[in-house]
């Protein structure tokens, strides 16, 4: 019985651990806090404010950013995160 009950609690973990595989998170949050940012806009316009959150995407240069309510998608070449 003991062995049955050690292969469900196996299985479970298993399938838990690629379930969250496929989102785009991580198991353990190891980003760096960042105060605010800076985004230069395609039109030239600068965007300023208190980072909301932030997220850098695996293999790839863009950054989410959410300053003041507003989400932004950029290349991380436009964009400064300021910590202090």
């Amino acid at each position: 019985m003991k062995f049955i009950k050690y292969v469900l609690i196996s299985a479970l973990a298993v399938a838990a651990l690629l379930t969250l595989a496929g989102c785009n998170m991580g198991l353990v949050d190891t980003k760096l806090k960042f105060d605010r940012a800076v985004i230069s806009m395609p039109d030239g316009t600068v965007v300023s404010g208190k980072v909301d959150t932030w997220w850098d995407y695996e293999n790839s240069d863009m950054v989410q950013v959410k300053i003041d309510g507003t989400v932004y998608l950029t290349h991380s070449g436009n964009v400064v995160l300021i910590k202090g």
